[in-house]
């Protein structure tokens, strides 16, 4: 009964004029945000920022956090529609969404990311309000050999990702890993792999890579389609095309209930957030799918699971930033900024101390979610309405937007030129038949699993023991011997398979 008057008490606050009107800026900002290619929600946050000098503490961090949920629905519309992440943890869209849309169901799995979007938010709301103090409880068991034990369970789970062979897979998270110590060392300030380039400093942008690997090398692949006309021809969208088949919603509900608990799993930990959960969970609905091959062709799974578990983990990650005072991104730690400029220190006592705030901001989650859905399912017609642009003039915009929104990241052109090499990699991944999604996946866990691994090693004097004497890093350990043998067994099959084809054709 005091968490529902706790919660009443917060839609109270989130229903004052002021702060409504700044939870609908938020959410429209993050949104629009979302769909331009490469407008990355840490900028925005980070100019709009002085705004909130201004702001009561409440309104600022509801305005600040509209921004951090819109963007992720934003970011899934671009995925499905031109194959363009607009944030890293949309790049799983891009696998089955593009195809979906491309096969003329953009109407449908527009709707399946909301709604999945939605009910991932919802839960990773509700697990905000009633197991706040356990999660907390929970995230102070793991340590850096829990994290890389768990981070190395995430790269052989991205191997998976890979339509074909799994040695691609791995070959690609590989890859990913390289690319991702490329810069300065974090420990010793030593500079790693930078060629002589100062730009390479501060490492490879992650928009740079998502936007060059998956928009550019998909306009490259079909650029002798530029002088042609849209492959979708109707522009009528009515609400019977934007709703999922009946065999879709029962093939999605396993996949949001999944992907919801892995993203309110991963919100909570520290220096994991949406990508990571994103990326788990579509390896995960690919594992447990009855036909692992639909994956990467128009699985309506594929955008269900990780767009709840992107949602779910980005409502959860405010409970170490609010409750611990430990940021679990960049994002969370500029939200962590702006209740420090207003005095307000974040920490165990902040529901008591500061609960119209705590209280409103979570009640404001759900005004804002709300907002969302009432702004997007209107114009899921607009968003169909892309595929009808002729190609000639759609992959120029898309490239200008592209070229845009990575410059104003750092404002630097340099970035724009790694856009175009990441685009010609992707392209000549592609025409090789690797996929790119195992390589960002290994990019953004790249620096994380390296950094809990020599934590891990300096607090146990160089012990490697530390991975197996702690019970929560020995699963994980024993999760990852368990994979691979999934994996090796999995490669024999296949080899077995071509030898058993060669052999028939031979024989014919």
């Amino acid at each position: 009964m005091e968490i529902f008057n706790n919660l009443m008490h917060g839609f109270s606050v989130a229903f004052a004029l002021d702060n409504l009107m700044w939870a609908i800026f938020g959410v429209f900002m993050g949104n629009l945000i979302g769909v331009l290619p490469g407008m990355g929600v840490l900028a925005a946050i980070s100019i709009l920022l002085p705004l909130t000098y201004t702001m009561t503490p409440t309104a600022a961090l509801v305005m600040l956090s509209g921004i951090y949920y819109g963007s992720q629905y934003g970011g899934g519309i671009t995925s499905i529609m031109l194959n363009l992440p607009g944030t890293a943890s949309h790049a799983v869209a891009c696998l089955d969404g593009n195809p979906l849309a491309r096969n003329g169901k953009a109407g449908s799995a527009l709707f399946m990311l909301m709604f999945s979007s939605f009910c991932g938010a919802s839960v990773g709301i509700l697990a905000m309000i009633l197991f706040s103090p356990l999660l907390v409880d929970v995230a102070f068991k793991f340590g850096p050999a829990e994290y890389f034990s768990m981070m190395m369970l995430g790269l052989l789970a991205g191997a998976t990702l890979a339509k074909g062979s799994a040695i691609k897979g791995v070959a690609m998270v590989v890859v990913g890993l390289l690319l991702g110590v490329v810069g300065t060392d974090v420990n010793t300030g030593t500079m790693r792999f930078h060629f002589g380039i100062l730009e390479l400093s501060d490492g490879l942008q992650i928009v740079a890579l998502a936007m060059g690997l998956f928009g550019v090398a998909d306009f490259l692949k079909n650029i002798n389609r530029i002088g042609g006309d849209s492959k979708v021809t109707s522009t009528k969208v009515s609400m019977k095309s934007m709703r999922p088949e009946a065999g879709d919603i029962k093939q999605s509900r396993g996949a949001l209930v999944r992907g919801t608990a892995i993203g309110a799993a991963f919100g909570i930990l520290p220096g994991t957030g949406p990508t990571i959960a994103s990326f788990i969970s579509y390896a995960t609905e690919k594992k447990v799918a009855r036909e692992p091959r639909r994956f990467g062709r128009g699985a309506i799974e594929g955008i269900a699971g990780p767009e709840a578990a992107t949602s779910a983990s980005t409502q959860t990650s405010f409970i170490p930033t609010m409750s611990l005072g430990i940021p679990g991104d960049p994002v969370m730690a500029l939200m962590l900024g702006a209740l420090i400029i207003h005095g307000i220190q974040p920490g165990p006592q902040m529901m008591v101390e500061h609960a119209d705030m705590f209280w409103g901001l979570i009640a404001s989650f759900w005004v804002g979610n709300v907002l969302l859905l009432l702004l997007n399912l209107p114009l899921i017609g607009m968003w169909v309405r892309l595929l009808t642009v002729p190609f000639r003039y759609l992959f120029p915009a898309a490239l200008f937007f592209v070229c845009v929104g990575v410059y104003s990241t750092n404002n630097n052109l340099f970035d724009v030129g790694m856009v175009t090499l990441f685009g010609a990699a992707g392209y000549a991944l592609i025409r090789l038949r690797f996929e790119p999604a195992p390589l960002l996946l290994g990019f953004v866990l790249g620096p994380m699993v390296e950094e809990n691994f020599r934590r891990a090693l300096l607090l146990s004097r160089g012990e490697l023991s530390i991975f197996v004497t702690r019970p929560i890093s020995l699963g994980f350990i024993l999760a990852c011997v368990g994979l691979i043998a999934l994996l090796a067994v999995s490669a024999l099959r296949q080899r077995k398979a071509r030898e058993a084809l060669r052999h028939a054709e031979s024989a014919t």
